[in-house]
């Protein structure tokens, strides 16, 4: 039987689960407030702590997506905006003020979602801020970071600069990466991977760009490719210690 989709909840195999959204005030010691979203379904197993990319805020319809494909599978997610984007400005903030902002978000994570596994990255500039932070001090509690397009350089100018930090991070970390990344160049990135040794985890999303967006040819929709996605990071997150 198949069970009707509601408004405010989501299907995870044949159950039904009510999905909770909080619109949240984040604070970050000295430097200000900035708007914050959790989605959180119930009996929610984990928490993605989900930091957007440099180009669009935390309502972008890939965060809203991935969001609620998470939801889905029974894990939540506490999106925010960085300063910069909150103030509507162009300029990413400073990595200072990124990483605050992060530390802030986990934290409230933790505060609202107790007992949850906690794993913490996002989107392209989020989740190098992200990893940044945790290479610079742990994030408490966080068990795990995963990066959705983990920018390793700047458009088609292949270097490994970016990863440098990544060596100082001893918690699993997972990078999900379309082949066709423009800023993940992945004769680069495999390298910097297989060195992390084990606690690195790459998920090639074939044909799939920054976005995991993939050609008409390929026979498949972006959809489709997204599914894989939030599939293989819900996969990883549950087999977390």
């Amino acid at each position: 039987m198949t069970l009707p989709r509601r408004p405010g909840s989501h299907l995870l195999g044949c159950l039904t689960l009510a999905v909770k959204t909080q619109e949240l005030k984040l604070d970050i010691e000295r430097i200000g407030t900035v708007s914050a979203i959790l989605t959180q379904p119930d009996n929610a197993r984990a928490c993605y702590v989900l930091a957007h990319g440099a180009g669009a805020d935390m309502r972008h319809s890939f965060m809203e997506k991935v969001a609620a494909g998470l939801a889905d599978r029974g894990i939540a997610t506490l999106r925010f905006n960085f300063p910069y984007m909150e103030n509507k400005q162009r300029r990413p903030d400073l990595p200072a003020v990124a990483h605050a902002t992060i530390r802030a978000a986990v934290e409230e994570a933790a505060r609202l979602c107790p007992g949850l596994k906690l794993v913490a990255g996002g989107k392209s500039f989020g989740g190098r801020m992200t990893s940044q932070a945790q290479s610079k001090a742990p994030l408490p509690g966080v068990k795990g970071l995963a990066f959705l397009g983990f920018p390793l350089h700047a458009d088609k100018k292949p270097s490994t600069e970016r990863a440098e930090h990544l060596a100082s991070i001893a918690i699993p970390m997972l990078f999900l990466q379309g082949t066709r990344d423009g800023l993940a160049d992945l004769g680069h990135l495999k390298p910097v991977i297989e060195a992390l040794g084990p606690k690195a985890t790459l998920h090639e999303v074939e044909g799939g760009d920054h976005s995991f967006a993939v050609l008409k040819k390929s026979g498949r929709s972006n959809e489709e490719a997204l599914t894989e996605v939030l599939d293989a990071l819900a996969a990883w997150i549950d087999a977390l210690a």
